[in-house]
């Protein structure tokens, strides 16, 4: 390996801007186009690691913001960083934190130094600058970390917009500064502009010249709608370097995910799978099932048939159905299993359809590629 996070790209489609790679780190590879689970407080809620790696999932994501508030960094360091602590021995990913503070908490002051914010937790006067971000990182020891930006919403205004631009740059050079363990640790740092093309364009450019080891497309999944965000990956990915991995923050549902891949980008995060598992939402081909439902009181068949899921292999949509009526942890945990493999079975064919040389014939023909929200489906990945 020539650095902390290297990316390898085996193959390109021949008809869309889809690419298949590999991402290799010093904890081990994972292959692109990737989907990460995400483990908000160091943890992919109610499901043990052993279930989540039989999934597929190679690359998992953890939350700098909550670990810094609970249990702190330190705590996490000292006991042996996030690799230990959350019990996992591939790849991990620490997002900055700039988007929960900027969307969770009562913010007191943002200036260009940073943010000053209470914490959700016992309201605590928190002082979150770029250089504390990393410092953050570097002390819980993912292997992919990512610069402190500012994340306004998708319909702010342009000026909105270009202070934000004018932060995240600037923070993204003092994030830079910062890092002390660039042998070990990738610092990605995150295009924003909104629906702005111009504004994308020049973000990327000054990011691309501090030649980090990766870039991610933020900003996006924030209340733009889907045919915006296609606009701006459409516009914005070829603008990053061929020759490193390109990661798309917080999206989201299938087909956002398959419209991405078709655009060049390699890696993706969402906490749907999880979330909608713990509201009895389960994903399949043929669309989701709520499994409150009476419907499925008596049914004797698994989530989907021909998933070869911890959930799918053992338990009936009856069972499980019973398992949230009933307020037990093991519905929840059951369906979020099953999303995750979705998920990943989902990512796996992806891949392999762009090695094949038909990704545009998978796009057309599959249904888990057209499968995005409805009105009530939008209300269940809110709750």
């Amino acid at each position: 390996m020539s650095g902390p996070v290297v990316y390898e790209k085996i193959a390109n489609d021949a008809t869309t801007r889809a690419r298949l790679g590999r991402v290799q780190t010093l904890h081990g590879h994972f292959d692109t186009p990737a989907f990460m689970p995400v483990g908000t407080q160091g943890t992919i809620k109610g499901v043990v690691p052993q279930l989540i790696q039989e999934t597929g999932t190679q690359c998992i994501l953890a939350n700098t913001y909550h670990l810094m508030l609970r249990p702190g960094e330190q705590v996490v360091s000292d006991l042996g960083d996030l690799h230990a602590f959350m019990s996992w021995n591939g790849p991990i990913l620490t997002d900055s934190g700039g988007f929960q503070v900027f969307s969770l908490s009562d913010i007191n002051k943002i200036s260009e130094n940073g943010v000053v914010f209470k914490s959700h937790i016992d309201g605590a006067t928190v002082n979150l600058t770029p250089a504390r971000s990393i410092a953050v990182q570097n002390a819980l020891g993912a292997d992919i970390i990512m610069a402190f930006d500012q994340c306004p919403p998708g319909d702010a205004p342009r000026d909105v917009h270009e202070q934000a631009l004018a932060r995240t740059l600037r923070w993204a050079r003092e994030c830079r500064e910062a890092h002390q363990r660039s042998d070990n640790q990738g610092l990605f740092g995150i295009v924003q502009g909104g629906t702005f093309l111009d504004l994308r364009e020049a973000c990327a450019k000054e990011l691309i010249a501090l030649d980090l080891p990766g870039y991610a497309v933020g900003g996006l999944a924030v209340g733009e709608g889907f045919e915006q965000m296609l606009r701006v990956l459409a516009y914005t990915t070829p603008l990053l370097p061929e020759n490193k991995p390109r990661y798309l923050m917080g999206v989201g549902f299938p087909r956002d995910i398959v419209a991405a891949v078709r655009e060049g980008i390699d890696m993706f995060d969402c906490v749907m799978p999880t979330r909608n598992g713990r509201n009895a939402y389960a994903f399949t081909a043929a669309g989701p099932l709520r499994l409150r439902n009476s419907k499925f009181t008596r049914d004797r068949g698994p989530l989907e048939a021909g998933c070869d899921c911890h959930a799918c292999r053992h338990f009936s949509r009856g069972a499980i159905r019973h398992y949230f009526l009933a307020g037990e942890m093991l519905g929840p945990i059951l369906v979020s299993v099953h999303n995750v493999r979705f998920y990943q079975s989902l990512m796996a064919d992806i891949r392999r359809a762009i090695g094949e040389g038909r990704f545009d014939e998978f796009c057309r023909t599959d249904p888990r590629c057209l499968l995005g929200p409805s009105v009530d489906e939008e209300i269940v990945a809110e709750q």
